[in-house]
């Protein structure tokens, strides 16, 4: 039986029909996963132990309980959407201050009526933000997971962890990581190196992974801050655009495919994709097993998540800030999603 929805909801799901229409939870033949950067998702309470004070009631974005669950229940709203009446199985976020948030999001917005259980560690980043998985029981039944810190070797400084997971998709096991990798702020070419050991750390947990198990389904999805084709991504993730130029030991990324028609995060009138999926070529090409096909991955870049851009050329993200004012809407970055389908084994 579906489960109720409220009609903002259900006018969401009718008018991105085409994000949902082949949902293969609906017909148990595989999961629905999505990542979404969310935009300093702060709780309003002030944490003395972080670089918070301005996502407070006092602080200077004037950060209210009332602007905070309006932001909960847009996030409830937009991974509805994406999944249509079965919301994803899984969803990877990043920009989430703590556990509270991710409480609040799976069982006082829109989400609550579908069971998700939260996977979350604290990391040292200084704004307290990390990321995290929330995920459905049903759909993946959870074996563990592991934070893995960057130590990095130069210019050291926290930043948020690499969240890894596993668990059952039907009797096969999907490795997870979620990622959100140092900023491009203070200049791309001057904090390129921390994303490139972060390039360089995400590699070697999967050769650890593919060396236990060659064959093994392993997933990073997240916010890289860095595009498709930049060294981080490319050469030392080694992840590639399509099947016809994969070596052993590549990667594909699922959502390059998007490079010349759409974006995930807009910066002074350009759309750039920094928010991506990698997966194996076990994933990538398989025949039996577990299976991403690479026209199942899409931006999720439904109307209300857009607006025009101020000079009237052009659309951007509809955010819930420009710069420090207000502006009441949804997130910064555009979400991401993928199915993957349960194929028979022989």
């Amino acid at each position: 039986m579906k489960k109720p929805i409220g009609l903002t909801i259900f006018l969401i799901l009718l008018l991105n029909n085409f994000a949902f229409s082949q949902n293969p939870q609906e017909d148990k033949s595989g999961i629905r996963i999505m990542f979404y950067n969310v935009e300093n998702l702060f709780h309003p309470e002030n944490d003395s132990l972080k670089n918070d004070d301005e996502f407070t009631e006092e602080g200077t974005r004037h950060w209210t309980y009332q602007r905070y669950n309006d932001k909960l229940a847009k996030i409830g709203k937009t991974a509805i959407a994406i999944g249509g009446w079965e919301p994803p199985a899984v969803i990877g976020l990043c920009e989430v201050e703590n556990l509270q948030c991710l409480k609040d999001l799976v069982y006082n917005s829109p989400l609550k009526e579908f069971g998700y259980n939260v996977v979350h560690q604290e990391s040292k980043d200084s704004r307290g933000i990390d990321v995290a998985f929330i995920y459905r029981p049903e759909h993946f039944k959870l074996l563990g997971y592991y934070s893995y810190e960057l130590i990095f070797p130069i210019n050291p400084g926290p930043s948020r962890d690499i969240l890894y997971m596993k668990g059952l998709v039907g009797k096969d096991t999907l490795h997870l990581f979620v990622n959100h990798w140092p900023s491009r702020y203070g200049g791309q070419l001057a904090t390129e190196p921390k994303r490139q050991f972060a390039a360089l750390t995400l590699r070697q947990k999967f050769d650890s992974l593919m060396t236990l198990d060659p064959g093994a389904y392993i997933l990073a999805m997240g916010d890289f801050n860095d595009h498709p084709d930049d060294v981080s991504m490319h050469e030392l993730l080694r992840a590639q655009k399509d099947s016809a130029s994969l070596k052993t030991g590549d990667l594909m990324n699922l959502i390059w495919q998007y490079e010349n028609s759409k974006g995930t995060h807009n910066y002074q009138h350009e759309w750039g994709i920094l928010d991506q999926f990698i997966v194996t070529q076990s994933l990538s090409m398989g025949t039996a097993g577990l299976y991403a096909p690479l026209n199942r991955a899409q931006i999720f870049d439904a109307d209300y998540l857009l607006e025009p851009e101020s000079d009237g050329i052009g659309k951007t993200t509809n955010r819930t800030y420009d710069g420090f004012t207000y502006h009441g809407g949804y997130a910064d970055h555009l979400p991401v999603y993928m199915d993957v389908i349960i194929q028979p084994k022989p």
